[in-house]
């Protein structure tokens, strides 16, 4: 089995029973088991209900798999998805699964998953049926994994800057403003940080692994500290009032949050 920083993931995801709103948090949550290179969303994109998820598949480069409900009453997404997630596992580069439906079809499915030895973490609403959630090496309630989430959320941050940051992750840069300017944060970034964070291993004293905790702020979005006006991590990091850093004997640096 290949480390678990360098493990091969596969995220598929079932639009019709699964809400673009929990997305974020599930891949931190994947990060868990390595880096998710395989991201499928399969569904109608024809259907207006599926706007949220077109939207994500841009944001979080998602490869969109179009079915048509060829006859009413039958799901042929769910076959798709069975089929894909069984052509991935049998070429063997794939080493853990996430499967994000609410759905009890996929139930067969994680059983055979399981059965190769390859670990399977379920998302779904509290309602999915029980048969799915104990086919599943994890599973995970996105209710509540979404409420954790919000409790996290800062208002705004106010951080002494040279240069302004993004409004949001992967929004084109604003001018430049002079020297001893204040910008703001965008509660976007420091989410994705307080939730690396909380999602990374801790030491006796609450301090992470800046590497570790990179590594899962990466997974989930196309994150680079010079995107930011840094140059690496460590720099971005010691900027946020949320965080305090501490470099070891080893060199390496570890973050713990702060309140």
């Amino acid at each position: 089995m290949a480390d678990e920083t360098t493990r091969n993931i596969a995220l598929l995801i079932d639009a019709d029973n699964a809400s673009w709103h929990a997305l974020d948090p599930v891949l931190t949550v994947l990060a868990e088991l390595g880096t998710v290179n395989v991201r499928r969303v399969y569904g109608n994109w024809t259907k207006p209900a599926l706007k949220g998820w077109r939207d994500m598949t841009v944001k979080h480069g998602i490869e969109p798999q179009q079915q048509f409900d060829l006859t009413k009453g039958k799901n042929a997404t769910d076959m798709k998805m069975t089929i894909d997630a069984m052509d991935l596992l049998f070429r063997g580069r794939i080493q853990g699964f996430g499967i994000m439906s609410s759905d009890s079809d996929f139930m067969p499915l994680a059983m055979r998953i399981r059965q190769d030895g390859l670990p399977v973490y379920g998302f779904g609403s509290g309602k999915t049926p029980e048969a799915f959630k104990q086919a599943c090496t994890r599973f995970i309630d996105v209710d509540a994994l979404m409420a954790d989430g919000r409790a996290s959320v800062p208002v705004s941050v106010e951080v002494p800057l040279s240069e302004a940051l993004p409004p949001t992750i992967g929004a084109r840069p604003p001018a430049a403003k002079a020297p001893g300017k204040t910008a703001s944060l965008d509660a976007d970034l420091v989410k994705l940080l307080i939730d690396a964070y909380d999602a990374s291993k801790r030491d006796a004293r609450g301090f992470v692994s800046l590497s570790a905790m990179g590594q899962l702020a990466a997974n989930r979005s196309s994150f680079d500290a010079r995107n930011y006006g840094f140059k690496r991590l460590s720099d971005l990091i010691e900027a946020v009032p949320n965080f305090q850093t501490e470099r070891r004997d080893d060199g390496r640096v570890f973050v713990r949050r702060v309140h």
